[in-house]
Parts: structure tokens; C-alpha cells; sequence
């Protein structure tokens, strides 16, 4: 998620201890002490063409500004027979998006979040708050946020004072969720946390009740409940369009790099392959069949003497079981090469993902056999942008007064079943669970807008 590391004492002096890390990591430790002010601007043009002749009087010809919705339509060039065009992309103005404020300026935030404000209809990057300044600068004129609207994490709880942040978009370290949401709901904006949500059901706890207590909403970012291909996997699964699942296989596998970077350090990753791959097995599963597991039994492995894995786990095994008879078996692994696949077996038919979990380039494939002919189908990738998928569906939230889709009660039974899922491991056997058993989509709330599907 993000490469900059804790304000919080305690993990200072675990970084004073781990100075084998590359200078990179110790810049940005530093620079996470110091706390910043870093406002992600407007700066979207690639959207909107004629942004400023709407703004005005159209490009010269005289017509007035718009001043409702500024869709526009157009008629089709093709026969009905053939695949259907696609519509203008119709964005809202840029006055008219919900301001997000972009916390912490690692791989995350730089190659997929800040770029996909450029294919976002309803948010825009106001803000950014990061540890280093120079990079911040630079960033912030790459995207045409002003330099006010730039923060340390030391100033971070200025954003209370910048009417254009609507909405904080963390991506920082794991361990650092906790503390920045609560800080945020106090600064009075609306939260979009990166998963996993936090380290603890405890620290969970706390982010709901504290955004609620502010009167503020909670999303976490699980971009695939909001991904095209997943949601039609999840559709065909709920009308039971091959019968009735019985079996689910996920997968979620990468080779780490070989260096001392957070994701390996359990004070501020909480945990290894599960928290960070294996959530995205966890989370579908549930996702898809819209039930709650009713037992978790799990194997941990971690290969002696890779300094990886010194404190935390390299390889997770786990199976789920849900009401339906459901089995889901789930891998997630640190040392591996590059997987991330998933299956569900039905009674008449198979649905395929592979990739399922990468951020661009997924695939689906039906494999059935109707009139006894077996035949393969694989439904066309809209390709959307997963992020700008996610960042609209917050900020349509936010106007509309709805709560999102994925809000913080649904990362907080990802962090329950995590929990049961290393007890079940370390104890050797299998775990019961009770909590939202028996609802459908116990834990989440408006489902995102068709022109998001």
C-alpha cells in the first residue's frame, strides 16, 4: 500500500532498530515523524475538454454556462445487431466533484490512486499529507494541487481548516490506519481506508465509533466488490446461473522483494500474507455469496532462515465453511511467483477468474455445457478503473447520503475471521463463528450505481 512508515513513538524506536533498511525507507520513516500537509488539487483535465467553456460561455460561441446535469448524449453508429458504442463519459464539472485529500504518497498512491482521478466522473484529488516534502512538491505540481494545500503528518489535523477536503483517502502502513481515521473523523471529513481496515478488532472498533460519533462515513477500499467482471462472477452466483455453488477456490500469491520494507515488520503490518493477499481470497469469497462463514481451519507456513519471514508469516492455508454447505479453500503465499486466480464450482458450471485480483487487465471464463456440449465464454473486461470505480462510489455516497457500500463493519469481520483464522493455525484446529451468520450482506450497504457495473 504505501511506503512511508509511523509517527507514533513506539514504532520510531522500532525503526531506530532496523537500520539495515534501504535509505528510501529511512527517509520516509523520518519524514512520517515530521507529519505534513499535502492536499490533492483538481488539476483532472484529461476528463473534462470543455471544463472551462461550460464554466463560461462555451467556448466562445455564446451559449450559457450548464447548470444541471451535464450529460450528454449521443446516437449510435452502430446497428443494433452489433456491440453497442460506448457513451460520452459525461464527468461531473470539477467544482462539482467531492474533494478527497490523498494520505501518504507511496507505489500505491502514485501508480493507480492519483492517476485514476483522470477516469473518475464524481471526485477529485484537492489534497496531499506526506513526509516528504520534496517528493510532495513535486507531485503536487504534476497534479496542480497548491501548495497550501499541502501537509505534513505533523499538520495533518489542518485538514479541518481546507473546506475542499471532503474526504481522506489513507494509504499508509497498515498500523497506521487506526490513529490517522481517528484524527481525520475529528477534522470532521468522511474516511476511505485502505484494507486491510486495521491490526485489531479493537483498533476497528474504534474507527467506526469514532466516524460515527463525528457523524462522518467510513469506507475501506475493497476495489473488487466495485470491479465489473467480480460483480457480474458475484450476479451469476446469487441467481444461481450454473445451480447451486458448492466448492470455491481462491488464490492470491507473490513473490516479496528481498529488502527491508514495512510489509515485513509486524508493528506495522499487523500481520504477513494474510492481512494484505489473502484478505482479497477472504473478502470475494464472502463477497460472492453474500454469507458469512460459520468455521475457519487454517496452516500457517514460513520458510527457516529468510529474513522475510522473521516476523511474520510467508504462506496461509485456510478453509471456510459457510450455511449453505459451502466450502471455500483459500491460499495466500510471500514466496511464490505471481498468482491470483479464483474458481467456483457449480452444479452445471464453472466461473473462472485468472487474473481476479490484479488492478488492471482481469479475465473471466464460464466454462458449461449446454445441450451436453461443453463450451467456454469469456465475457469482455469493460476495463474500468477499479480505483476511480471505488473513489466515485465514495463520493456519490457522500452527496446522496448513503453509506457505502463497503463500510468500516465490513472490514471488521475481515479482521474477526483473520483473528480466527491465526488462533485456528496456531491451536490446530478448526474455529466457530457466529457473528452474521444467517443475513445476506450482513455487514454492507448501498450497492454502487449501474453506471459503475
Amino acid at each position: 500500500m504505501f511506503q512511508e512508515n509511523s509517527t507514533a513513538a513506539a514504532l520510531d524506536q522500532m525503526a531506530a532498530q532496523t537500520q539495515a533498511a534501504t535509505s528510501c525507507d529511512t527517509s520516509r520513516r523520518q519524514f512520517i515523524n515530521h507529519a505534513g500537509r499535502g492536499l490533492l488539487a483538481v488539476g483532472v483535465a484529461t476528463a473534462l475538454p470543455l471544463a472551462s467553456a461550460e464554466a463560461g460561455d462555451l467556448g466562445g460561441l455564446g451559449l450559457p454556462a450548464a447548470t444541471g446535469p451535464l450529460d450528454v448524449k449521443l446516437p449510435s453508429l452502430s446497428a443494433p445487431t452489433d456491440p453497442k458504442s460506448e457513451d460520452p463519459f459525461n464527468p461531473d464539472a470539477p467544482d462539482r466533484r467531492v474533494g478527497f485529500a490523498i494520505v501518504g504518497l507511496g507505489r500505491l498512491a502514485l501508480t493507480e490512486i492519483l492517476p485514476a482521478f483522470g477516469k473518475s466522473k464524481h471526485a477529485r484529488p484537492v489534497a496531499l499529507v506526506s513526509g516528504d516534502a520534496d517528493k510532495m512538491s513535486k507531485v503536487a505540481q504534476q497534479y496542480g494541487i497548491k501548495a497550501s494545500s499541502c501537509y505534513s503528518y505533523q499538520t495533518y489535523d489542518n485538514l479541518k481548516n481546507n473546506p475542499e477536503v471532503e474526504v481522506i483517502y489513507i494509504v499508509l502502513p497498515n498500523a497506521l490506519h487506526h490513529e490517522y481515521t481517528l484524527r481525520g473523523a475529528r477534522a470532521g471529513k468522511h474516511i476511505l481506508c485502505e484494507k486491510p481496515m486495521a491490526t485489531s478488532v479493537k483498533e476497528c472498533e474504534e474507527m467506526i465509533a469514532a466516524c460515527q460519533k463525528a457523524g462522518k462515513k467510513l469506507m475501506i477500499a475493497y476495489r473488487i466488490q466495485y470491479e465489473p467482471l467480480n460483480r457480474m462472477a458475484q450476479k451469476a452466483v446469487r441467481e444461481k446461473t450454473y445451480g447451486t455453488t458448492k466448492l470455491i477456490q481462491m488464490m492470491n500469491c507473490q513473490n516479496e522483494a528481498h529488502d527491508q520494507q514495512w510489509r515485513h515488520k509486524k508493528a506495522l503490518a499487523g500481520g504477513g500474507s494474510l492481512p494484505d493477499v489473502g484478505l482479497y481470497c477472504l473478502n470475494t469469497t464472502r463477497f460472492l455469496l453474500g454469507e458469512e462463514p460459520t468455521e475457519v481451519s487454517a496452516q500457517i507456513y514460513s520458510t527457516p532462515g529468510d529474513d522475510r519471514f522473521k516476523e511474520i508469516e510467508e504462506n496461509v492455508s485456510f478453509t471456510l465453511r459457510f450455511p449453505s454447505g459451502v466450502i471455500s479453500q483459500c491460499i495466500s503465499g510471500y514466496g511464490t511467483f505471481n498468482a491470483k486466480s479464483y474458481a467456483v464450482h457449480a452444479e452445471t458450471g464453472t466461473i473462472k477468474m485468472d487474473p481476479a485480483f490484479s488492478y488492471n487487465g482481469l479475465a473471466q471464463e464460464r466454462e458449461h455445457a449446454p445441450g451436453g456440449k461443453q463450451t467456454t465464454e469469456k465475457p469482455s473486461n469493460p476495463g474500468k478503473d477499479q480505483f476511480a470505480l471505488e473513489m466515485d462510489h465514495m463520493a456519490e455516497c457522500v452527496r446522496q447520503n448513503k453509506t457505502p457500500y463497503t463500510p468500516g463493519e465490513e472490514g471488521l469481520q475481515d479482521q474477526r475471521i483473520m483473528e480466527a483464522i491465526y488462533q485456528s493455525a496456531k491451536e490446530n484446529r478448526p474455529v466457530k463463528l457466529t457473528i452474521g451468520v444467517g443475513k445476506t450482506d450482513a455487514f454492507r450497504g448501498t450497492p454502487p450505481s449501474e453506471e459503475a457495473s
